[in-house]
C-alpha cells in the first residue's frame, strides 16, 4: 500500500466528513491534530518557520533553476569567517607568566602579563612561560633513593663523599629559555653536577662535612651562573643547598671515631684556654693590686715626708725664737716617746748604804707590756742626789 494512499482508513477507520470545508477540489484533508484534537491557535507553526528558512537559504545560494550562489553570500561568508579567524589572535598573560611572540617560527617580541593581541595563526604564534615559578631538582637522588653515579664525588685532600643537593631556578629571560636550550631542566641538572664536582674537588673533606657546606653551596651557585650565562640559557640560580654529606657506607665507622677524636682534642684545647684565661686573669688582679700597694706607698711616704719637713721647719723656727725652751721641750717629747714603750725603774736613793743590783732584763722590752700593764713603781723620790 502507497504511503500517499488515503483511500485505506487505516486501524482507526475513516476520517469524519467535514462538509464545511470544501473547495473547489473536493473535500480536505483533516488539517494536522484534527483526529488528535484541535490546534492551537495561539501556537506558532513550526512548519511554516521552517518553510521560511529554507526557501531563504535557496534565495541566497540558488535554489533549483536559480544562478548559482549569490556573490553577497561568499561575502557574507569570507567576511564572517575572517571576523573569527582575527579574534582568535586575543590571548591573556597571566600575572606570573611572559609571553614569547613568533612571526613565522622567529623571535618577534616577549608581552608582559594582561590582555594581549597578536597576528593570528600561522602568521604569528605565542607561547606562555612561568617566569616567577621555582623549579627545583634533585642531583644524587630523593630520600630513599640514592643515585651513587651522582652523589660519590672525590674531595680536595682525595677521599671520598657521598652527597646529595637540591638546586632551585627560575626562567628569567623566556626568549633565550625558549630558543636557545633544548631541555632546560636537563642541562640545569648537568651543569649542577658539574658545578659541585669542581667545588668539592678543590675542597677539604672535614670542611664539606662540617663547617664549610655554606660556601661550597655558594660557591657552586656563583659557579653554575657564570656557565649558565655564559650559555645564555636565561636560566637564574636562586639557592644551592646541600641535603646530606657524608663519608660512603663502608667508612662510616671510622669517620665518626676520627670525629669523636676531633671532638675530644677540642674539648681539652677548650679547658686549657680557659684555665689559661683564669690564670693570666688572676695574675692581672695580683700585679694590679701590687702596683695600686705600693702606688699607696709611695704616696704615703710622700706625704710623711712633706709633714716631717714642715714640721721640721716650723720646729726650727720655733727654735730660733727660743732655743732654751725648744730644747727642753724637745727633750721631754724624746723621753716620752723612748719610755712610753718600756719598763721603768724608780729608786729612791735616800738611806740606801750599798749598791742597788738590778735583774739584767729590768730595762727590756716586753712584748706587749705597754698594752697589757702598767710600768712598775718602787718609790717616788724628790731627793735631788738620787741615783738611777
Amino acid at each position: 500500500m502507497p504511503w500517499n494512499d488515503n483511500a485505506n482508513p487505516g486501524p482507526w477507520g475513516s476520517p469524519p466528513p467535514n462538509d464545511g470545508d470544501q473547495g473547489p477540489g473536493g473535500p480536505r484533508r483533516t488539517p494536522p491534530g484534527g483526529p488528535r484534537g484541535p490546534r492551537r491557535p495561539d501556537g506558532p507553526d513550526l512548519s511554516a518557520l521552517f518553510d521560511q528558512l529554507n526557501r531563504r537559504l535557496r534565495d541566497l545560494f540558488g535554489g533549483p533553476g536559480g544562478g548559482g550562489v549569490r556573490p553577497g553570500a561568499i561575502a557574507v561568508i569570507g567576511g564572517a569567517a575572517f571576523a573569527l579567524w582575527a579574534l582568535s589572535g586575543f590571548y591573556v598573560v597571566q600575572p606570573n607568566e611572559q609571553a614569547v611572540v613568533t612571526t613565522f617560527g622567529a623571535y618577534s617580541r616577549s608581552e608582559s602579563p594582561g590582555l594581549r593581541y597578536h597576528l593570528p595563526a600561522p602568521i604569528e604564534r605565542v607561547e606562555k612561560v612561568a617566569v616567577t615559578s621555582l623549579n627545583q631538582i634533585e642531583v644524587g637522588g630523593s630520600p630513599g633513593a640514592d643515585m651513587p653515579e651522582e652523589s660519590l664525588m672525590l674531595t680536595g685532600d682525595e677521599n671520598i663523599v657521598d652527597l646529595d643537593f637540591s638546586v632551585t631556578w627560575r626562567v628569567e629571560d623566556p626568549a633565550k629559555f625558549l630558543f636557545t636550550v633544548r631541555d632546560p631542566a636537563s642541562s640545569v641538572k648537568a651543569v649542577a653536577e658539574s658545578a659541585m664536582r669542581e667545588v668539592v674537588g678543590k675542597t677539604p673533606l672535614e670542611a664539606v662535612l662540617t663547617r664549610g657546606r655554606g660556601q661550597v653551596q655558594t660557591e657552586a651557585a656563583e659557579l653554575m651562573q657564570h656557565t649558565l650565562d655564559s650559555w645564555g640559557a636565561g636560566v637564574s640560580v636562586v639557592e644551592v643547598q646541600i641535603r646530606t654529606a657524608n663519608p660512603p657506607q663502608e667508612v662510616v665507622g671510622a669517620f665518626r671515631e676520627v670525629a669523636n677524636a676531633g671532638q675530644d682534642a677540642e674539648s681539652a684545647v677548650n679547658e686549657a684556654n680557659t684555665y689559661r684565661n683564669r690564670v693570666i686573669n688572676e695574675a692581672k688582679g695580683d700585679a694590679a693590686k701590687i702596683v695600686q700597694s705600693a702606688q699607696g706607698y709611695r704616696e704615703q711616704s710622700v706625704r710623711e715626708a712633706v709633714g716631717d719637713a714642715a714640721r721640721f721647719n716650723s720646729i726650727y723656727g720655733e727654735y730660733r725664737s727660743a732655743p732654751a725652751v725648744t730644747r727642753e721641750r724637745l727633750y721631754i717629747e724624746t723621753m716620752q716617746r723612748v719610755l712610753q714603750k718600756a719598763n721603768k725603774v724608780i729608786i729612791d736613793a735616800k738611806g740606801a748604804t750599798a749598791p742597788i743590783i738590778l735583774p739584767p732584763d729590768a730595762f727590756q722590752a716586753r712584748a706587749g707590756a705597754a698594752k697589757a700593764a702598767a710600768p712598775t713603781v718602787v718609790a717616788p723620790t724628790s731627793d735631788s742626789g738620787a741615783q738611777p
